[in-house]
């Protein structure tokens, strides 16, 4: 029996996973090459086949309280020396609005969906299934900095 496979995402952010993100500094979303693109599969019997394509329609990046995001592609990979990283993402990206200091393990869940659109034909027939997705799940740590302006020594007040 054949299978149709959805490639799973992961999850892939600037800064990284791994790096507290910080209060109002824009953050890159993307899904790494690989994810994001048609799948398909045949099965086949003696006299008939059919085959399903699945085609990603939007990816879901969902942290909790600290907001959700919907992208209608797969994001832009942050190049560092190359984007400027106060700048924000063209097309997928999140500013987050609060620390996750009163979260559970003073994290925000991340949760990533991708939507599937799947087609088949096959046997003199054709349809659509929706409805399908697939799915990762991390966390972040988002934290806040404060700054303090006082003036130099000597300076005016």
């Amino acid at each position: 029996m054949k299978k149709l496979v959805l490639p799973t995402p992961q999850v892939a952010m600037s800064p990284g996973v791994g790096v507290p993100q910080l209060v109002g500094v824009p953050v890159w979303l993307w899904l790494p090459a690989g994810v994001w693109g048609p799948v398909s599969a045949t099965a086949a019997v003696p006299g008939v086949s059919v085959t399903a394509t699945a085609s990603p329609r939007e990816v879901a990046w969902d942290f909790g309280d600290g907001g959700v995001v919907s992208c209608g592609g797969p994001g832009t990979v942050y190049r560092p020396g190359v984007d400027d990283p106060a700048g924000g993402s063209p097309d997928c990206g999140v500013v987050f609005a609060r620390s996750s200091v009163g979260e559970a393990d003073g994290r925000f869940p991340v949760t990533v969906t991708v939507r599937w659109q799947v087609g088949w034909a096959g046997a003199g027939q054709q349809g659509v299934v929706a409805g399908l997705t697939s799915r990762a799940v991390s966390s972040v740590v988002v934290g806040e900095s404060q700054a303090l302006a006082v003036p130099a020594s000597g300076g005016a007040r």
